[in-house]
């Protein structure tokens, strides 16, 4: 691991801060590596490049998002508000709102998800955000128009893409909230179809409500 495996977009953001780059990048790719397996020392690596180079917005996004899966929602909303502000990228509006949740600010969520810079995001960060809101409506009790938020044209959608999949767990998952156990029935069992590889619960779901 030498810091090379960046993405070139990457090196060219680190090229600004010297002979810090180096370890800061080599930081960053460890951080990427940990994510999954062990968030709290992925968070160790990204603050360790935070602390060399704070300035830069990709940086600080790393700190955010290791922070976030860490659970440390508070960090994790400065850090990403302030990649915001550098990049003026509004790719981090989904995770900012969760960690609205998080912090148990469900309304705060929501006028994240109202923002209008949402409606450029890519489908897969628009689809992500619908999520989060309707879950911020769950937080405040409102099953039902959680479940509503959800009926959008891409739940029927016929693609296979990762976004897909998570819009109807969520919605199944809203309707089961709701009260709605046979329609959550077949909405999951449609999920588990999908799942080959066994990378949801939606199965076990479909059972429970059968």
């Amino acid at each position: 691991m030498t810091g090379s495996e960046l993405d070139r977009e990457v090196k060219d953001q680190l090229s600004g801060i010297g002979g810090a780059a180096k370890a800061v990048a080599q930081h960053l790719v460890m951080a990427g590596r940990l994510l999954d397996e062990d968030p709290e020392k992925a968070r160790e690596h990204a603050w360790a490049a935070r602390r060399r180079a704070s300035r830069v917005g990709i940086v600080r996004e790393a700190a955010g998002i290791a922070s976030y899966r860490a659970g440390r929602y508070a960090e994790a909303l400065a850090e990403l508000r302030a990649a915001r502000r550098m990049t003026g990228s509004a790719e981090y509006l989904p995770v900012m709102a969760d960690c609205e949740r998080g912090l148990g600010r469900p309304e705060r969520a929501l006028d994240l998800a109202s923002d209008p810079a949402v409606k450029g995001l890519g489908t897969a960060d628009r689809i992500e955000m619908l999520i989060v809101a309707a879950g911020a409506r769950r937080d405040m009790g409102q099953h039902s128009a959680a479940a509503a938020m959800l009926q959008v044209p891409e739940l029927r959608s016929e693609t296979d893409d990762e976004w897909a999949a998570r819009l109807r767990y969520a919605y199944a998952d809203a309707l089961a909230a709701a009260g709605r156990g046979n329609e959550a029935q077949r909405w999951f069992t449609r999920v588990a179809e999908a799942d080959i590889d066994g990378m949801t619960d939606a199965a076990e779901r479909a059972v429970e409500l059968s």
